[in-house]
């Protein structure tokens, strides 16, 4: 409602109506009392801290229209401070329709999305910010309070990288900065992945080159102490007046060396019985990795062999320090129910049953956690309408409903899925999806009721910008050459985007032309790339040459797992520590589990190389 549609005296009479009724309205919403996590502070406009929410409303009553509105707001800002939200969310909802101009109903709009966060309906505190749609137009103290809302909304959606984009645009913005902000804002950097952290740069958001680099040079080189001093000096030269040299002295004073003790490791694999194969490809990883080193004994257990209730007194008597394994789920749930197992472990799967301890570190390989970082990064390159194919094995249907509930957390829309059957039906399933069929069913009934003959062609649905698709190696060579003789030539070509399920070490080494411009998400072990160990992976291919890619991956699973061996305590101690290794770059998150970042793959006519997925403009 604007005053200018209405007369001077209406308004006024509008304003004191709105005020008498707050005494009496404004006391009855009932309103959830789940709390979700305030931010840190708030910036409102004329706020004077010594006055209260309800003095401020006895001052509007006798205000002219304009200044009443503001006093209002303040009001409503002061209800917010004194944690009265229903009557905050009562009287911000009331007042909206008789701001006067855009700043008045930006700040109403601010402080009804700061009550839906205190009472836990984040949702719909997104979809109120959302209603703000240049927010960096708002004046320094309104974007400061915007960029905090928004950072602690996503950060309760579990939206990490667009909660840590948003803090950095609201330590930009706040005058009074500490050391406890710096603190804070590093800690919470360091719960991003390496993904995330080539998404957030893509970003750009405030000050970002300089995080940037001492992020790169404190997950490279942050193992090693001396190391490490080297590069924060380098840092401190580049980027002299940024915000993070408050952190430099506290880094520097760090001291984080590799464990040089006596490591005598316990490594629990399935060395005989069905999952023999998987169980030696760990242990020829892991051997690889070992090299002989002077500081290391390792003791293979066979899973299939040992009696797990007598591990204990095993371990004792060979002197055991570290686990490595077991393997496979089932004897995972086995080993973590033996409340006598207290030594530190790196677990190479995840319980099913049993709960972690503070001891325990999980390896993952979830595929879902693929789907997370596939979701994310294409959502940021102004994909609007994707389609998934998925076959319809169980893992396979995972991926797909993570990347799908991932892409509406992200974009509130949801996704098409089409789980597609193998065989014959395949073309017809995809021409069904795509619409051409429905297309060629309007071209046939035209045929019918004209004589003349006319040249036609069917063409795909226009809605669709992007394809993901979950399925194996063989599936995905006969999908992705269906889908491109059903694209239209009249339409823009599709972008056809994969998970690693799709791509096959060994399926490369025949003729690929038919994947040309497919690209997926993998780990550097099974993808030629900078961080491919090349010269091993060549030996491997001379001694294993028909190796399946499923082993490929557990061969390098125990490889990198004897080196973690080593940084097990540092992850603990130290949030910014990684490991470069050839299932991914690794960090460990707040529940003891190890998350990869993976690169992206290309097909180019017969050969796949590396890309960067940086966000496009």
């Amino acid at each position: 409602m604007n005053k200018n549609l209405i007369s001077q005296h209406t308004f006024s009479l509008l304003i004191t109506m709105l005020l008498a009724s707050v005494l009496f309205s404004c006391s009855t919403p009932k309103v959830s009392q789940k709390k979700a996590k305030q931010p840190d502070s708030t910036i409102a406009v004329d706020i004077d801290a010594a006055i209260s929410a309800d003095e401020y409303l006895n001052q509007a009553a006798n205000a002219e229209p304009h200044q009443a509105i503001n006093l209002i707001i303040s009001a409503s800002q002061k209800f917010i401070d004194e944690n009265n939200l229903a009557k905050a969310l009562w009287l911000s909802e009331q007042t909206l329709p008789l701001a006067e101009d855009q700043l008045q109903r930006d700040q109403l709009v601010l402080i009804k999305a700061q009550g839906l966060l205190q009472i836990g309906n984040i949702e719909l505190a997104l979809k109120t910010l959302q209603q703000i749609k240049a927010a960096d137009l708002l004046s320094p103290p309104l974007q400061f309070q915007y960029y905090q809302t928004l950072a602690e909304v996503q950060h309760q959606r579990g939206l990490n990288l667009a909660a840590v984009d948003a803090r950095l645009r609201a330590f930009e913005l706040n005058p009074n900065t500490t050391k406890i902000d710096v603190d804070t804002l590093w800690l919470t950097l360091n719960q991003l992945s390496q993904w995330e952290i080539e998404q957030l740069v893509s970003n750009k958001p405030p000050q970002i080159q300089g995080w940037q680099q001492l992020l790169n040079f404190a997950h490279r080189f942050g193992y090693d102490s001396s190391s490490f001093q080297r590069y924060l000096s380098q840092w401190q030269r580049e980027f002299s007046q940024h915000p993070a040299n408050l952190l430099i002295p506290q880094l520097m004073n760090e001291e984080v060396t590799f464990v040089q003790n006596q490591q005598n490791i316990a490594i629990i694999l399935p060395l005989s019985g069905r999952q023999k194969a998987a169980g030696e490809s760990s242990q020829q990883g892991i051997l690889s990795a070992y090299n002989n080193a002077e500081n290391k004994k390792l003791h293979f257990i066979d899973s299939n062999k040992v009696d797990m209730t007598t591990l204990s007194q095993t371990f004792t008597e060979l002197g055991i320090n570290y686990v490595i394994g077991p393997l496979l789920k089932e004897n995972v749930d086995q080993y973590l129910a033996q409340t006598a197992l207290t030594l530190p472990t790196l677990l190479l799967n995840s319980p099913t049953r049993e709960t972690l301890k503070e001891q325990h570190i999980v390896l993952s390989m979830n595929p879902a956690d693929e789907a997370i970082q596939a979701a994310t990064t294409l959502s940021q390159r102004n994909f609007r309408h994707p389609i998934i194919f998925s076959q319809k094995d169980n893992v396979s249907k995972r991926i797909a409903e993570t990347f799908a509930s991932q892409w509406h957390k992200i974009t509130g829309k949801t996704p098409e899925t089409v789980y597609i059957n193998g065989g014959a039906t395949m073309q017809n399933e995809l021409k069904d999806s795509l619409g051409v069929s429905a297309s060629q069913a309007r071209i046939n009934n035209i045929d019918k009721r004209i004589r003349q003959k006319i040249k036609t062609e069917a063409r795909n649905r226009r809605d669709l910008d992007m394809i993901y698709v979950v399925g194996s190696p063989n599936e995905t060579r006969l999908l992705k050459p269906y889908i491109d003789v059903n694209i239209s030539p009249f339409s823009n070509q599709i972008p056809i985007f994969a998970s690693s399920r799709s791509h096959s070490d060994n399926a490369d080494k025949s003729d690929s032309r038919d994947l040309t411009g497919l690209e997926f998400t993998e780990m550097p072990w099974i993808l030629p790339s900078k961080q491919q160990n090349q010269p091993l992976k060549q030996l491997i291919e001379t001694i294993w040459p028909n190796r399946s890619d499923s082993l490929q991956r557990i061969f390098a699973m125990g490889y990198d797992s004897l080196s973690l061996i080593d940084k097990f305590h540092m992850f603990k101690l130290y949030p910014y520590i990684r490991h470069y290794g050839q299932t991914g770059i690794l960090k460990l998150n707040n529940n003891t589990v190890l998350t990869r970042s993976l690169l992206w793959g290309r097909y180019q006519k017969d050969k796949v190389q590396e890309v960067a997925m940086a966000q496009t403009e």
